[in-house]
């Protein structure tokens, strides 16, 4: 089994995988990879399973060091990754010898990246995941929701040649200014006519408290004239919009039922596209039907596989 011993690591980087499904009624979410694309990408690089586990590592300050030579692939944002100093970009497999030292220290260009090794990185599942989802104390390395910290050591089996990179036509647009795709649904109708002009022609600030559970957005204030909502289930993506007339989009670890009225839901290729925006970055909405994301859907996975 090979290892790599973790020198560096924040609360925010974690063990994901493509989630934890089946057990909402349970009040349990999902977690999983925010940038599900970008996940994998880095998977197939390796020939792994896609649902195989990865390390999530958002904004940096992250590093490992191998105790043994290795094959590995990063894919998603460019946070300055440096193997012994030398810079390296993502969408690419690589070599890491015994010793050297892979090291993530800030955003260069979007927020987060994403870690592969050849079968994937080994912890418990939990649920039938090893998701890292703090708040429920779920998955992770010993199966109890904690994040990565300095001392851990990521162990995985198996060998891979890799494929080189992920050919540019097909890797994510991740420049300019995000175009989010939103379908259309929830309590929409119910918001006065002034707000749904200001939610598709409108730019939206993410503000600087977002998590893993929701990506709050600043801009016009949206105004709700429907009667008072009982909870209900929540899917991911959800746009809600509480009091304050400010949006808040609902991501991987989101509770599993909320009262606040939706505007519909994103994509889960706009949900990739945001997991890499910065706080203070400027996107937009497009209003879509649920036949356009399925089509939307199918054609990514064609490209996907073929």
């Amino acid at each position: 089994m090979s290892r790599l011993r973790i020198e560096a690591s924040t609360p925010l980087c974690q063990l994901q995988d493509a989630g934890r499904f089946g057990v909402r009624h349970l009040g349990v979410t999902q977690g999983g990879a925010l940038d599900w694309v970008s996940a994998r990408w880095a998977n197939w690089l390796l020939d792994n399973p896609a649902d195989a586990a990865v390390v999530e590592i958002t904004l940096g300050g992250f590093a490992v060091v191998a105790e043994a030579d290795c094959r590995l692939a990063l894919a998603g944002a460019d946070l300055d990754a440096r193997i012994d100093g030398e810079q390296l970009k993502p969408w690419h497999s690589f070599d890491l010898r015994k010793g050297q030292r892979l090291q993530f220290s800030q955003p260069l260009h979007d927020a987060r990246a994403y870690l592969a090794a050849p079968g994937g990185f080994d912890a418990p599942r939990v649920l039938g995941s090893c998701a890292t989802v703090v708040r429920e104390g779920l998955g992770g390395l010993e199966g109890a929701g904690r994040a990565l910290a300095k001392g851990d050591e990521l162990r995985f089996e198996g060998l891979s040649k890799g494929r080189d990179g992920v050919p540019q036509a097909l890797r994510p647009q991740l420049e300019g200014e995000a175009c989010l795709n939103l379908v259309m649904g929830a309590q929409l109708g119910e918001f006065s006519g002034q707000s749904l002009f200001e939610v598709f022609n409108s730019a939206w600030e993410l503000d600087s408290r977002g998590d893993r559970m929701g990506i709050r957005l600043t801009g016009p204030v949206l105004r709700y004239q429907g009667q008072p909502m009982i909870s209900e289930g929540i899917p991911l993506g959800a746009v809600q919009v509480p009091p304050d007339g400010q949006p808040i989009v609902l991501l991987n670890d989101r509770q599993t039922i909320g009262g606040y009225p939706r505007l519909g839901a994103l994509t889960p290729l706009a949900l990739a596209r945001l997991a890499q925006c910065l706080p203070g970055e400027r996107v937009r909405f497009r209003a879509v039907v649920q036949d356009f994301a399925w089509a939307e859907m199918q054609a990514w996975f064609k490209r996907f596989v073929d």
